[in-house]
């Protein structure tokens, strides 16, 4: 299937590894030239020499923190009129709410609420303009079924897909789409730290905390990094500008719910 993207331009943030990086690849598979972006400017380099390699695109990368004014102005300079802008950004860890201070809630919603929507500010008028536009945020499965440990990453999130609904209605007539691709358990260094973290609460094996989060899937298995990668890059399609304001989870059929 031809996407109908290849030429066009990718902004991808937190893209030196993990989901970020499946995303740019998937995208660099379609022809897309990539702007990586990352905190670690040597796994960054690491990362765009061998995207270059195994799709011979273009590949930009810029080391900044988008937790910062500063850092995102540096990706938005970097990449001024992306076609495509993936949003991607860490977590803050498990943790109980009695021990969250204020400070804690205003760091995991700059990172996973605002630094996300000042990025779209940053793109969306240059995407109506030129009537093509395609923004993929990468939230989380704890949006829709949140536990206790991840309330502040399912609160923060929250309010990015509610503001992102909202801003979907208006810029679908230029044919700019904003959907969420919602990961659970994709087999990533993220899942690594959290079997880590399991085995030390529960005193139990690493081997064993996998086993027990992959037996609680419904598939059987985590995820695969280009499996998601695919998803995103059929959401930055051509074919895909029908689709807006939507919630896909990536889990194996394991949410319950129907809606």
């Amino acid at each position: 299937m031809d996407l109908g993207i290849q030429g066009k331009k990718a902004l991808v943030c937190a893209s030196s590894r993990g989901l970020g990086k499946a995303c740019a690849l998937a995208l660099a598979g379609e022809g897309v030239n990539v702007t990586l972006n990352g905190l670690d400017k040597d796994r960054l380099e690491s990362t765009a020499d061998e995207i270059r390699t195994s799709t011979g695109v273009d590949v930009a990368f810029v080391a900044a923190d988008l937790n910062t004014e500063d850092g995102r102005n540096a990706l938005l300079a970097a990449c001024p009129e992306p076609d495509i802008l993936v949003n991607n950004n860490s977590g803050p860890p498990p943790g109980n709410f009695e021990d969250w201070s204020h400070d804690d809630w205003l760091v995991g919603i700059e990172a996973n609420m605002l630094a996300p929507v000042m990025m779209i500010k940053g793109v969306v008028g240059g995407m109506q303009e030129r009537r093509f536009g395609r923004i993929v945020n990468i939230t989380s499965a704890m949006v829709k079924a949140p536990f206790t440990v991840m309330g502040m990453s399912a609160g923060a999130r929250a309010g990015l897909t509610a503001f992102c609904k909202s801003l979907s209605r208006r810029v679908a007539q230029h044919n700019v789409t904003i959907n969420n691709l919602l990961p659970e358990r994709i087999d990533t260094d993220r899942q690594v730290f959290m079997a880590k973290s399991q085995a030390k609460a529960q005193g139990i094996t690493y081997e064993e905390a996998r086993e027990k989060i992959i037996q609680g899937l419904a598939a059987k298995r985590m995820g695969r990094p280009e499996e998601f990668g695919a998803a995103c890059a059929f959401l930055c399609s051509d074919l895909s500008g029908y689709i807006s304001g939507q919630n896909l989870q990536l889990d194996g059929g394991t949410y319950p719910g129907v809606y």
